[in-house]
């Protein structure tokens, strides 16, 4: 597998739960008290040119030389860092461990604002940042879900000096369609609009986001009836906080997808992931082979629905350090 020279390990770090934290990034008391933490360990928040950020972290409880982890999680109505709980709650235990909300979701502000792929991934830069403040200036490893894997994809490519692997999980921009291959997003801007009148904007969202329509979107993805309960009922306490509409409808009105998925992807030049499921709505990757035999690159497919790493949680962390095996010597896991 091709990769940029190994970095030189840093001196030795204090995970996330026992390391000095600058106030400024502490987060206050939560405002939402009608919505749990999705995750364990500590809530943070930071500024940035995307906002004001939320982030979860936690981390072994002895001193580590791990690669920190950066994960994050997908965009559409009911997107939270709960998406990546089972991966977060079983690496915290062996390395410093970080999840973000991205803008409009979760504790992240949901104000009424415009949400675009720049803001996205400037939101992913900054929380790589952040993280690497903490961590001595390392290289880290990321994963992204689904749509998120496109800002993720740029980030990367912005940064490449920032990452020293990307995981992407049933990744957006691999469909069998034909693509322009330009930038830009997929904007309907009309579609939007309609969306956002305020003579419905609420009623429509509050009949998206009933717990049976969660339901039915659950069971599409998931490609089965057997999905995580928790994560239906995270899912409708985080549709149900105020502006939580805001961001969803930018994502339906295509606003969120790059015209240049596939040459996001071609571009990157650390390793590279690639997992996804053969159930349910979102198994079109017909266009995988782009990437498939990049040397930097590989695939892995699971008979699951698209969030594997839900379904089979021992297999997935099996393969993923897998993958953390075969990356150049540099902190290990």
């Amino acid at each position: 597998m091709n990769a940029d020279a190994p970095t030189q390990p840093s001196p030795v770090t204090q995970a996330p739960p026992v390391a000095e934290a600058s106030p400024a990034t502490q987060a206050p008391p939560a405002t939402r008290s009608s919505l749990p933490p999705p995750v364990s360990g500590q809530h943070h928040e930071i500024d940035s040119p995307a906002g004001r950020l939320s982030y979860w972290a936690d981390g072994p409880k002895s001193p580590t030389t791990a690669t920190p982890l950066l994960l994050i999680h997908s965009i559409n109505a009911a997107s939270s860092a709960y998406e990546v709980k089972p991966l977060y709650e079983h690496y915290r235990a062996v390395r410093p461990v970080y999840a973000i909300e991205l803008p409009g979701f979760g504790h992240t502000s949901r104000e009424k604002r415009q949400y675009t792929i720049r803001m996205m991934t400037d939101a992913i830069l900054a929380i790589t940042k952040e993280i690497q403040r903490i961590h001595g200036d390392t290289p880290i490893d990321a994963m992204a879900l689904s749509l998120s894997c496109e800002f993720m994809a740029r980030a990367a490519n912005e940064a490449p000096q920032a990452y020293r692997s990307v995981a992407l999980v049933s990744p957006t921009g691999f469909e069998t369609r034909p693509g322009r291959w330009v930038g830009g997003s997929r904007a309907i801007p009309w579609l939007h609009n309609f969306f956002e009148n305020p003579l419905w904007s609420e009623t429509i969202f509050g009949l998206l986001t009933a717990r049976p329509v969660i339901g039915f979107f659950l069971k599409k993805t998931f490609g089965s009836s057997n999905f995580d309960r928790g994560l239906l009922d995270y899912d409708y306490l985080t549709t149900h906080q105020p502006g939580a509409q805001h961001a969803p409808y930018y994502f339906v009105s295509g606003y969120l997808f790059s015209q240049d998925a596939p040459l996001l992807y071609q571009q990157m030049k650390m390793p590279v992931w690639m997992s996804h499921g053969v159930r349910g709505d979102f198994v079109d990757y017909g266009n995988k082979a782009l990437v498939a035999g990049l040397p930097n690159w590989s695939v892995t497919a699971y008979q699951t629905g698209a969030m594997p790493h839900f379904e089979l949680p021992d297999a997935f962390a099996r393969d993923y350090d897998a993958f953390f095996a075969g990356l150049p010597a540099s902190r290990a896991p």
